[in-house]
């Protein structure tokens, strides 16, 4: 919770006790690994996850009857293999998370459906009713759609890799019952990018995005398309990578996750590029100004061939707090992945978890999902029988000091319990665009009533 100390004799109340929202981050505790992948069940589960009540649902891309299946999990564990997908009816091979509407589950099969370019389907979620709502043929339509979808009424948003009029990939809708397939915009493979990844995210009738390569260096977009004016814009055109010391670029290169947007701005991660060649996090304003590099990812270890905070993040983030949460596909002292978490402002970044690649998992594809303090994510290897696993990672709780605002005559004092040490007082003018200073003073600072509102915050 920030605050905003404005007119504060106003308040009936002249003594107010808030809690405040730690700006640190909690630490990992607890890893779980909730199932682990055999063959039969399914192999390789690329894509994320959906919870509903205490059940996971998700996909593998291989496996059940050779061509992908879909899964629920529940959060204490218990599997079950809902559908083993038939690669001429249904489609094969699921790269991308479900979501979850009604009752039914909707995805994408990057490949199979009576053409072998792929298909969208619906499956209930106690898995006894299974639809093709539309199979690819490859033409104008598209062809491999390899990411989730995003639902907005009873129509469904995707993208597909490749097919489209260049054969650089489309944006697509459809809606859930199947009908009125349409290609909204066909990729050129120049400045508007090409072979999208990565699934929408929908806001104020906008689907924002990014290609995985494409734009004017040939290394990914940040995109927008407005679905009132069909108007497609580029809203960032990743750098060139060097191939010489120092290695990457500024910004991050190959972005293949999805975007997740808070208030007015974009996160993401970039697969390779950053200053440490390695990948990097990323945050854009949805009008495309005010690019920033929050992190890039170290360079790895030439005699191991590892790094300490992870490498190649593949996919989405997740946010909790002013906390950015995501995975790594390789680095950590295993180099088989880490999970990390950063703060929006590109500060405090702390590895949570190294895969081992052993009963663990190894090389996260997907992002994750938080609920009740816990992340829960999948790896595409590792486990028990090498096909990948579910996992949970809860996050260790955290005592949050309390700021006290007293009113002392024209003036009011914060104060914070002096046993919370590390953390410092920060503040800011607005919330909007903010940037916010350390305000001097331990455990107590006084301010006068009177003047602009200023809004303040404990950081660790």
């Amino acid at each position: 919770m920030k605050m905003c100390i404005k007119k504060l004799f106003l308040l009936p109340a002249l003594i107010v006790s808030l809690g405040l929202i730690l700006t640190g981050r909690v630490s990992a505790q607890n890893f779980t690994n909730l199932h682990s992948f055999s063959g039969g069940d399914g192999t390789f589960p690329i894509g994320g996850l959906v919870l509903s009540g205490n059940k996971l649902y998700g996909t593998t891309k291989d496996g059940g009857t050779f061509y992908g299946t879909v899964f629920s999990v529940n959060t204490n564990g218990g599997f079950a293999n809902l559908y083993n997908l038939n690669p001429n009816n249904d489609g094969s091979e699921p790269l991308g998370a479900l979501i979850l509407s009604g009752g039914m589950l909707y995805g994408t099969a990057s490949r199979g459906g009576s053409q072998a370019e792929g298909t969208v389907f619906g499956v209930s979620t106690n898995g006894l009713n299974f639809t093709n709502l539309y199979t690819f043929i490859g033409g104008n339509d598209g062809s491999s759609p390899s990411a989730g979808l995003v639902l907005s009424g009873n129509i469904l948003y995707g993208t597909t890799q490749s097919g489209g009029t260049n054969g650089d990939g489309t944006l697509f809708a459809i809606t859930t019952n199947g009908t009125g397939y349409t290609s909204l915009h066909s990729f050129t493979g120049t400045s508007d990018g090409s072979f999208p990844l990565a699934g929408l995210i929908f806001s104020n009738n906008t689907l924002y995005g990014t290609a995985s390569q494409g734009g004017s260096t040939g290394h990914g977009t940040v995109f927008a398309f407005n679905l009132s004016s069909s108007v497609f814009s580029n809203l960032y055109s990743f750098s060139v990578l060097t191939n010489v010391a120092p290695f990457g670029n500024r910004d991050g290169a190959n972005p293949e996750g999805a975007l997740l947007l808070s208030s007015n701005t974009l996160y993401g991660t970039a697969f390779r590029g950053g200053t440490g060649a390695n990948g990097s996090v990323f945050a854009i304003h949805i009008d495309g100004t005010g690019f920033t590099n929050l992190y890039s990812f170290t360079v790895s270890d030439p005699s191991a061939g590892t790094n300490s905070d992870g490498a190649g993040p593949e996919d989405a983030l997740i946010l909790s707090g002013n906390t950015l949460y995501g995975t790594a596909f390789r680095g950590g002292p295993a180099n088989v992945g880490t999970v990390f978490a950063i703060h929006t402002d590109g500060t405090g970044f702390t590895n949570l978890y190294n895969f081992t690649g052993g009963s663990d998992g190894a090389n996260p594809y997907a992002g994750l999902l938080l609920s009740s303090n816990t992340l829960y994510g999948t790896a595409q290897s590792g486990g028990n029988g090498g096909n990948g696993t579910v996992f949970s990672l809860s996050l260790g709780s955290v005592n949050l000091p309390q700021l006290i605002i007293i009113r002392s005559g024209t003036n009011v004092v914060l104060t914070w319990p002096t046993n919370a040490t590390g953390f410092t007082l920060q503040s800011t003018t607005n919330l909007v665009s903010a940037i916010w200073s350390n305000v001097s003073g331990q455990f107590a600072v006084t301010n006068p009533i009177s003047g602009a509102q200023r809004f303040y915050r404990l950081t660790q």
